[in-house]
């Protein structure tokens, strides 16, 4: 199952803590080209500057992701990131995007289970721009009871299309539902259809009014930036906007898993898939390091053992994966998931992942092995510097996930992972008793041909 998450680099990418002020073009915390300051209402503003950048970023986060929503209101974070391009009295509906690429640039936005964010790439000097069309809106939004329900509609659609009418997206909302009985990750980012059609004006404009305040939010801007003039532009127009109040993540712990679960979706589908899934630690333990490396043993490309077993070798299985992300607020799940070719039994692949998973239990992978993985994961993120874009979102993201001195131990731990504690943490956490598998049962369409 490919899963869309955030890459990070964190070996050249220094953030220092310290306190901050708002004396003009006092920019208090700085190393080389970043700087950090924290305005009286709470805003924290990153600039990084790249005199060879040839353009500008800007991006703001917010603290509003879907697990900020509540049983029977899911959905409400990823359909505010839709009004938030309706409009302001100042800017109508779809002006944004046009202001934005008129100016020669480029906007968009994203919300994931943990936080929700925008961002443009702008010319340095129309960078401006950005500050005052994302002030206006932290504010200003209009949210008109016709266009809610309108937009509505439009996610009601898109989950159609992206979730309900993709098979194996439907087994990883049911996996995880069925995995987690208290943690907010339980539910969809989309929400589930149920509480979208009931979802109002009210709903979303209350959820607007409580999260998108300044002490809730973390602006970076990048590239070959003047920082003190646009420091002074940000304190002009967002540093007026009152502090909310401030928003506290649900300290949740989810209870205690005494045994496998396992559920069975039935849907239109040509092959039949099996996702397992078991819990495993977020950043915040040492372990995600291991589990890292270890999904990156079991399936790092063709020369993995997942796809050398159940692909290469055995000839059971169209696609093989494993995927797992430490870089979430809360615990989460570790994957493992295939697709089995036609002909075979999607019991035979499931025993064949079981059987790579217990090969690591028995016995370490070799130090080879463990070094490639550790390998890849360091080249990857360090590819990522070449793109200023993604050297801003590490800066934000870290400071959204809580601790950005994690980071700093990110490279050490992961290049002191042994095969002893990848087998370590594969005999932890790759138990039986805290898996939930889910599988797909393809069915013919109605009224189709046997």
């Amino acid at each position: 199952m490919k899963k869309n998450f955030y890459a990070v680099t964190l070996l050249l990418i220094f953030i220092f803590s310290g306190c901050a002020h708002t004396v003009r073009n006092n920019i208090t915390e700085k190393d080389g080209a970043l700087y950090k300051e924290v305005l009286p209402n709470g805003l924290k503003v990153f600039a990084l500057k790249d005199p060879n950048a040839p353009l500008a970023v800007f991006q703001i986060w917010y603290n509003a992701g879907s697990i900020n929503e509540q049983v029977g209101k899911t959905g409400l974070a990823h359909l505010l990131e839709h009004l938030m391009f309706k409009g302001t009295p100042d800017y109508g509906p779809k002006m944004f995007s046009k202001i934005i690429s008129r100016a020669g640039g480029v906007d968009n936005a994203g919300t994931n289970k943990d936080y929700v964010f925008y961002h443009q790439k702008l010319a340095p000097d129309k960078l401006y721009l950005s500050i005052d069309l994302e002030a206006d809106r932290m504010r200003n939004l209009i949210m008109d009871p016709k266009e809610t329900l309108a937009e509505r509609d439009v996610v009601m659609e898109e989950r159609r299309m992206r979730n309900e009418d993709d098979p194996q997206s439907t087994v990883y909302e049911e996996v995880m539902a069925a995995a987690f009985k208290n943690s907010p990750y339980r539910w969809p980012v989309i929400g589930w259809m149920q509480d979208l059609r009931k979802i109002t004006r009210d709903d979303t404009w209350a959820f607007y009014k409580k999260y998108y305040v300044p002490n809730n939010a973390i602006i970076i801007i990048a590239g070959n930036i003047d920082v003190n003039s646009l420091m002074q532009k940000i304190r002009s127009e967002f540093g007026s906007i009152p502090k909310g109040e401030d928003i506290i993540n649900p300290d949740i712990d989810e209870p205690e898993q005494f045994g496998e679960r396992r559920l069975y979706v039935k849907k239109e589908a040509e092959l039949p898939y099996v996702l397992c899934a078991y819990k495993a630690p977020n950043l915040f333990n040492e372990d995600s390091l291991a589990l890292e490396v270890l999904a990156g043993v079991l399936s790092g490309g063709k020369s993995s053992r997942m796809y050398k077993s159940l692909i290469d070798e055995k000839r059971i299985a169209l696609s093989a994966d494993v995927s797992y992300s430490s870089l979430e607020k809360y615990p989460s799940l570790f994957y493992l998931d295939a697709t089995a070719l036609p002909g075979k039994s999607i019991d035979e692949v499931e025993k064949a992942l079981y059987e790579e998973v217990d090969r690591i239990k028995k016995e370490p992978p070799a130090e080879l092995e463990v070094q490639k993985a550790k390998n890849q994961i360091e080249a990857g993120f360090l590819m990522g510097q070449d793109s200023l874009f993604f050297q801003a979102e590490i800066i934000a993201m870290f400071e959204m996930l809580g601790d950005r001195k994690l980071k700093d131990k990110y490279f050490e731990g992961i290049r002191k992972v042994t095969p002893q504690d990848v087998q370590r943490v594969a005999q932890t956490y790759l138990v039986e008793d805290k898996r939930t598998v889910g599988i797909l049962v393809p069915v013919k369409k109605v009224g189709s041909e046997k």
